[in-house]
Formats: C-alpha cells, structure tokens, sequence
C-alpha cells in the first residue's frame, strides 16, 4: 500500500482547493499524486480526516401524477465547454440533513417542491465521484417533485434549463447528448422500470 508522506495545498479558494501529495509508491518510489477536493484545509481532506460525511447531493426525482417522468437539466460546464445533462445537485451546507440539501437545491435550481423518500442505506451512502482526481463524495437522495418549474433561484454563475424527461426523451438524451455518469446510470434503470414502479428497488431488505 502507498504512504502520503507530506500534502500541500496549493490553492485557497472557498468551493475547490488542488493539493499536492508527496507519496510513497508500494514499490518504494516517491512521486507527486495531484488532488482536486471541497477541503478548504489539509486536515478537512479526506485522506487526512477519513470523514465520510458527503459533500454534496445529487436529486433522482419523479414528477407527475403518474410518476413517469424525471427530473433533469440541462446544464453549461466549463470544464467541457457544452452543456450536459444531470440531476439536480449541489454542495451540502453547515448542519443540513442529506434531505435538507436536496430540498433546498432543487428549489433553488428549478423552482419545484422536493418531497424526499426514505430509501434502504445501501442507495443513500455517500459514494465517491471521480476518485482518481477528487476526494469529493454525494449522496443520492430519491423523491418526488411537484409544482411549477422556476430559475428564479439561481445564481449568477449557473446556466441551465430545466427538463422534465419522459422515457422517449430519456432515450434521445442518452443517444444524442452528453450526460453525467451517475445520472445516464440511474436513468438506463428508469428506462426499463414498469411504471410506477421506479423506486421499488429503494426498498431492498438485502442485496
């Protein structure tokens, strides 16, 4: 196993930091391991703090009487230039719940009222992102929205449409456009989930 000899933070920005880690390969080499992460000190990254409390949400949500459509939008990302389409999502904030957060981000970013539903810990634990770049994790919260679609509460800095897909333009999203990895895998199992029925597997006694 490798050893982290000494961390240094490069950057001091308030929503992302890039630290340089001075490690110690299994075979006795030392080398330089780039990190990307939320932290804002050393002692807040998680291969220091081993905290696994997540860092932000993404919001897998169903609209509709019917239940039969999702959530999504349509958003512009710097890192690719284009735009992309995912789930709602964000940062958690000081002493929010993982439901208090989902909540308030879908109703920042599309105006809609956020009911979150209680799902098995296994689909809720907080999962790594992109861990070979980022020690950043989210948790999954899994829910129903209802109301009229507003971005009203954006922010400056946000680009985005809102789109509430039914599994025709599920699959023309999947086929056609660019998506986020966590969101186009939830929603191949929204594509082949009977209706109404999506968010039985929450559910599981065991897997």
């Amino acid at each position: 196993m490798g050893i982290i000899k000494r961390i240094r933070q490069e950057t001091r920005h308030k929503f992302l930091n890039f630290f340089t880690m001075d490690v110690e390969g299994r075979d006795g080499k030392e080398f330089e391991y780039y990190v990307a992460s939320r932290a804002r000190e050393i002692s807040q990254v998680k291969a220091v703090s081993q905290d696994e409390h997540p860092d932000g949400v993404a919001i897998y949500s169903l609209y509709g009487p019917k239940r039969d459509r999702v959530v999504l939008v349509r958003q512009y990302r710097y890192p690719i230039g284009s735009y992309v389409y995912e789930f709602p999502a964000g940062l958690m904030e000081a002493g929010e719940s993982m439901e208090e957060s989902a909540i308030r981000e879908m109703k920042e970013e599309t105006g809609l009222d956020f009911t979150p539903i209680q799902a098995d810990p296994v689909f809720s634990k907080p999962r790594y992102t992109t861990v070979g770049l980022t020690d950043e994790s989210c948790a999954m919260v899994y829910g129903f929205s209802d109301g009229s679609v507003s971005t009203e509460g954006l922010e400056s800095t946000e680009e985005l449409e809102v789109v509430i897909a039914d599994k025709d333009e599920v699959r023309r999203i999947l086929r056609e456009e660019k998506a986020a990895l966590i969101c186009s895998y939830m929603l191949y199992h929204f594509l082949y989930a009977q209706e109404g029925h999506a968010f039985d597997f929450l559910q599981a006694d065991e897997l």
